[in-house]
């Protein structure tokens, strides 16, 4: 199911959330968005969710516009950070709720919602452990619970935001590897918000990075860590150095004593860079910055 955002903007006082934003993702796609705290990257899946109206601009699902649609009416499903599970009910009433509460028209009859829960507990490897409450499972368990009971109502687009945030290291780890494969057995089409780009380039088959409300760039793994398109994204997706310097008549990079300093160079020392980014085109002379791994 392919999603497109056109020009989509977001105000919240004085704050621009989202300025001029536009994103195509294509059916079966998982796509990441990726970026620091404050950044946008919540804002935009909740616009895309209908979670939140945007100032300008429009959002379309299969080509139709579905701006001012609620999330009922755009078929996305959803997985939070902390769970969000009925800690009262069992592993299976949790999975079962979203069938359980559809209007009596489409709603499944009791065998059907019998057979779809075990389908998906086998799905996310909690088969035996359907008569437990939520306060009796594990962090990581919690959170298959919650993308099974996502799943569960057969969602056009699943969203995820930062759902492994809560969870320690290596149990992320751990969920990271198997909702990728989750996702190639499904092929849902599927938005990851995370700040974590290990996360993003681990899972992902496009990755987004969002800063100040903008999409700086929009390209797979590989492409953002070979080819960034700014000292910003340099920065952010890879373990960079931001240096500043001039060119000299040779076309070769003169580092300025801070720059030395940060790489522990002494002066007259040479210096290999690998993949570099040049901020901009200047002379030579001008001073300028470029990043380097």
């Amino acid at each position: 199911m392919s999603l497109e955002a056109v020009s989509v903007r977001k105000t919240f006082g004085k704050h621009k959330a989202l300025d001029d934003v536009s994103v195509k993702i294509a059916g079966g796609e998982l796509v990441a968005l990726l970026g620091p705290s404050g950044g946008g990257k919540t804002t935009l899946l909740r616009v895309l969710a209908g979670l939140e109206s945007p100032d300008a601009g429009v959002v379309r699902i299969r080509g139709e516009e579905v701006t001012r649609n609620g999330p009922h009416a755009r078929g996305v499903g959803f997985v939070f950070q902390h769970y969000a599970l009925f800690r009262e009910m069992t592993v299976f009433e949790n999975v079962a709720f979203g069938l359980r509460v559809k209007p009596r028209g489409t709603r499944p009859d009791e065998a059907a919602i019998q057979k779809r829960v075990h389908e998906l507990l086998g799905l996310v490897q909690l088969e035996g452990l359907s008569g437990r409450h939520p306060d009796q499972l594990s962090g990581g368990q919690r959170q298959r619970v919650a993308l099974a009971r996502a799943l569960a109502v057969e969602p056009k687009i699943l969203l995820l935001d930062e759902p492994f945030g809560a969870l320690d290291a290596k149990v992320r780890k751990e969920l990271r590897s198997w909702l990728r494969r989750l996702h190639d057995e499904l092929h849902v089409t599927t938005i990851l918000v995370t700040h974590d780009q290990e996360e993003a380039f681990e899972i992902a088959d496009r990755v987004l990075v969002i800063h100040e409300g903008r999409i700086h760039q929009d390209g797979t793994p590989e492409v953002l860590l070979t080819t960034p398109a700014s000292p910003f994204v340099a920065d952010f997706v890879s373990e960079s150095a931001i240096v500043h310097g001039t060119l000299d008549d040779e076309g070769a990079i003169v580092l300025d004593e801070a720059s030395r300093g940060s790489l522990g160079a002494s002066k007259g020392a040479r210096v290999a860079l690998k993949k570099v980014h040049v901020a901009g085109a200047v002379p030579r002379g001008a001073t300028h910055t470029s990043s380097l791994d």
